[in-house]
């Protein structure tokens, strides 16, 4: 028979002792878990800094970059009109009279609208009924509007051809034209940049400056 030995009941009995160590395998798993959850924390957390920035950049850089439109230069089109009254000559029987025709020309400054005025009255009416002693070729050289009145400077055209009648005419288209704006300023005459006191080969005195009033009662027609 086989000897058994007394049970000692002072001694602790021994259990087995169970490992506090997960297996190699459980850990790999659970530190490739970790790592991933980390990984896409850290990767929406850099996203989430990083893209807003450059949409902001990107919306500034095409902000700053955009090349402000140039504006088209002033065109005539774009000036204010005006209606102004240009004076050609209405024929009559035994006399003629300077005939105030609206006209609508474009500008802002006084010296601007009388000069538009001037071109359209020596290009011309094309109204049949009324016509023009200025002879063709005239051009407004200077048109000026200083302290003592209107100052008009012609061309030499102004004084060629015709008799008294047509001088007187083309003296009155001048001065009622120059006055539209003002008909009681004062209009100073030149041709070629010289005062016009002659004109025509008749020998009219031009005494200036000359008004409405004083034309009409050096000049009637």
């Amino acid at each position: 028979m086989r000897n058994h030995q007394p049970i000692d009941s002072d001694q602790p009995t021994q259990r087995p002792r169970s490992s506090r160590f997960m297996p190699l395998g459980v850990l790999a798993g659970l530190a490739g878990v970790v790592l991933l959850a980390g990984g896409g924390a850290a990767w929406w957390t850099w996203q989430s800094l990083t893209s807003a920035p450059t949409s902001t950049t990107l919306e500034e850089d095409a902000t700053t970059s955009q090349t402000p439109a140039t504006e088209s230069p002033t065109t005539g089109a774009n000036l204010p009109e005006q209606t102004v009254q240009v004076y050609w000559l209405r024929l009559g029987e035994t006399s003629i009279e300077p005939a105030a025709t609206p006209v609508t020309v474009e500008g802002e400054q006084p010296e601007t609208i009388l000069t538009a005025a001037f071109e359209t009255m020596l290009e011309g009416s094309s109204d049949p009924d009324l016509t023009s002693t200025i002879p063709p070729g005239t051009t407004l050289e200077t048109l000026d509007i200083q302290e003592d009145g209107v100052h008009v400077n012609l061309s030499e055209e102004f004084t060629t051809g015709g008799g008294s009648a047509s001088m007187v005419g083309r003296l009155a288209q001048v001065v009622y034209t120059a006055t539209t704006l003002d008909p009681e300023a004062p209009v100073w005459i030149s041709v070629e940049g010289e005062p016009l006191e002659v004109l025509g080969g008749e020998g009219i005195l031009v005494e200036q400056p000359l008004t409405r009033t004083r034309f009409e009662e050096d000049f009637p027609l």
